[in-house]
């Protein structure tokens, strides 16, 4: 079966391994997405971007038999593999669909989770604004992105830098701030699309790996693909060795490696 063409590709190459590596990572982050939005039993709870289910599992043992839980994703093994893990629940139901404009009708749910989706969008502003229009009034919205990892993370990460290929000198540029870079910046794009009482609480997640083939693994795993895919078969091996000596370098080679990452969860209410 051929691939869906970009990051939705990059996923769908990923699904078999996502979050299947042994690295607790997206599944305590889900946990505190989920308890922001405090999912009640009965409700119905739309999870955007579900990949392999880790914040639809929990949305639908917290509903329960009598409520419902729909995840939607673009990679098609996703979808498939995690209708295959929850099949045990009849409240679930996992489907593809575009978390940019979701073709759900309107004000079908009580609450709209998505963790780690929301910055690969093409406009995070109108996806909210659609993602809305899905809830009831009064209803709730999370969602889940990065706040920033730590300079020891971030100095393993720049490994692939000079592997990469160079980007187009003459291609375009954007300007100005990135939401994304700040507490104050998501939760203006959640005003901006008619949401209120908007609030974020701060998680910091220590990740550890037992040593640089797990940490290489779960690289591979997720959307980082994109950069070992970009890299090319014939220099992966150079970046391999490469993040081994920076790993080194920065003494971390003692044990376990252990990085820390914060992210934010942003709710809101419709009005």
């Amino acid at each position: 079966m051929t691939s869906p063409p970009g990051v939705v590709g990059v996923f769908d190459r990923a699904a078999a391994t996502y979050d299947a590596v042994g690295v607790p990572f997206f599944r305590p982050i889900a946990a505190g997405l989920v308890d922001a939005l405090a999912p009640r039993p009965g409700e119905r709870a739309l999870d955007v971007g579900c990949g392999r289910g880790a914040v639809l599992e929990l949305l639908a043992r917290r509903v329960g038999p009598d409520g419902r839980a729909v995840g939607l994703d673009l990679a098609p093994e996703m979808v498939r593999l995690t209708a295959a893990d929850l099949a045990d629940l009849a409240q679930v139901d996992v489907r593809v669909d575009d978390a940019q404009r979701p073709g759900l009708p309107p004000r079908s749910f009580d609450l709209v989770a998505s963790s780690l989706v929301l910055f690969f969008l093409p406009d995070p502003l109108a996806a909210l604004s659609r993602w809305a229009e899905l809830l009831v009034p009064g209803g709730r919205v999370g969602v889940t992105t990065f706040a920033g990892e730590d300079e020891a993370w971030r100095a393993v990460d720049d490994v692939f830098l000079p592997y990469l290929p160079q980007p187009d000198p003459g291609g375009s540029t954007t300007s100005g701030a990135d939401p994304f870079d700040s507490d104050e910046g998501v939760e203006g794009l959640l005003a901006g699309a008619g949401f209120e009482s908007v609030r974020t609480v701060a998680a910091t997640l220590e990740v550890r790996f037992r040593d640089v083939d797990q940490l290489l693994d779960f690289s591979w795993s997720h959307g980082q693909r994109a950069l070992w895919e970009a890299v090319g078969e014939e220099r992966r091996g150079d970046v391999r060795a490469a993040v081994a000596a920076r790993v080194a370098d920065l003494g971390l080679d003692r044990g376990e490696i252990a990085f820390t990452q914060r992210v934010r969860h942003t709710s809101a209410s419709r009005r």
